[in-house]
C-alpha cells in the first residue's frame, strides 16, 4: 500500500476561540429583568442562582467591563 496523506483541519485553540468571543457583540440582558430573577432567586433560597443573578446584573450595568 502507499503511504496515506491526512488532511490537517486547523482548530483554534481555546484561547483564541475566547478572544473572539470577546470582540463578539452579545445583547445584555436588561437590569431590572435580572434584579427580578436575583429578586426569586433569593426567594427560593438558591444560593448559586443569587450568584450568578447578581454577577449578570453587574456585568450588564457596566456593559462588560467587569475586571476578573
Amino acid at each position: 500500500m502507499g503511504a496515506c496523506s491526512y488532511v490537517t483541519v486547523p482548530r483554534p485553540t481555546e484561547h483564541a476561540a475566547l478572544r473572539r468571543l470577546e470582540r463578539s457583540e452579545k445583547p445584555r440582558p436588561a437590569v431590572p429583568a435580572l434584579m427580578a430573577a436575583l429578586l426569586d432567586a433569593n426567594d427560593r433560597k438558591d444560593r448559586a442562582g443569587v450568584c450568578l443573578c447578581a454577577h449578570a446584573a453587574v456585568r450588564s450595568a457596566l456593559g462588560g467591563a467587569v475586571g476578573e
